[in-house]
């Protein structure tokens, strides 16, 4: 255990120096202060430990069964009735704590770290945010399309919103048009601001119109991360929001949808390296 955490420690240092050598000319050029280089360096650590942790566990693991091999203290357990699973039974316990540990860090905090280190660039040098233009959502499942001109990546607000709702013949049965839309995620519930509410009969002709100042929608499945989805990019996803894209457009291309696949394998598999590295280590 000692020499595992020497090895973290000494890893997590190698990279802090590198990185701060590239970075610190922004850090001073941009007047940086200094809690946000500390939130930034809070945010690439899950990501660096899921690289760090099975080469520090090899080689912690080499070097304690080396140690043990060049005094004969392995020999003289196997000789004294100890028998081979229970000499590598502690080696195991700790291949697997790494491994849940590795999965923990590999569920939602190492794949948002490159979307972090974005995010504090921008924040840096004091550039706002990219606004996506024209984003075109479509719900099958309950017959809606949203239309929005404008909003932020991973924001709950969307600026000048269509959403029409429709029938099982495609026939628009109402539509929402709103200057400003807001999703309050601990009622799941949309808000609608400045909204023109209109019904519409089989041949598609306005039947009834009102407008509201604020309407509050509590029953539509969409979130924003649903909205988004189709500029999100299957490395930047954590576990739960890769099965939430995979579910809500299993009917896109499967061409469309094998990195998104792919990288929920990914994330599900990578942890068990630290496992495999007691395997390779031990003999």
């Amino acid at each position: 255990m000692q020499v595992y955490f020497y090895c973290i420690a000494g890893f997590i240092s190698i990279w802090l120096i590198f990185d701060v050598s590239d970075n610190i000319s922004t850090f001073i050029d941009e007047h940086v202060p200094l809690s946000l280089v500390l939130r930034y360096y809070g945010t690439q650590i899950p990501q660096v430990f899921i690289i760090l942790l099975p080469v520090s566990l090899l080689l912690s693991l080499l070097f304690a069964l080396g140690r043990m091999s060049r005094s004969n203290e392995i020999v003289s357990m196997l000789t004294a009735g100890v028998s081979l699973p229970r000499v590598l039974l502690p080696l195991i316990g700790m291949g697997l704590l790494t491994v849940a540990a590795s999965m923990a860090l590999n569920y939602s905090l190492a794949p948002h770290s490159e979307l972090a280190r974005k995010a504090f660039l921008s924040e840096a040098q004091s550039r706002p945010g990219r606004y996506i233009q024209g984003q075109i959502f479509r719900n099958r499942t309950d017959l809606r399309t949203w239309f929005i001109q404008s909003f932020l990546p991973r924001s709950n607000t969307f600026n000048n919103v269509q959403v029409l709702q429709q029938d099982a013949n495609d026939s628009i049965v109402m539509s929402y048009v709103a200057s400003r839309t807001y999703y309050r995620p601990e009622t799941k519930t949309w808000e609608l601001e400045n909204v023109r509410v209109a019904h519409y009969d089989p041949a598609g002709n306005i039947t009834n119109e009102e407008f509201f100042p604020t309407v509050t929608i509590e029953h539509w499945s969409e979130t924003p991360f649903r909205l988004g989805s189709a500029n999100e990019r299957a490395e930047f996803l954590s576990l739960p929001e890769l099965r939430e894209y995979l579910r809500f457009n299993a009917d896109f291309p499967a061409t469309l949808l094998a990195p998104f696949r792919t990288h929920l394998q990914y994330r599900l598999a990578l942890p068990w390296t630290c496992f495999v590295v007691v395997c390779i280590a031990a003999p």
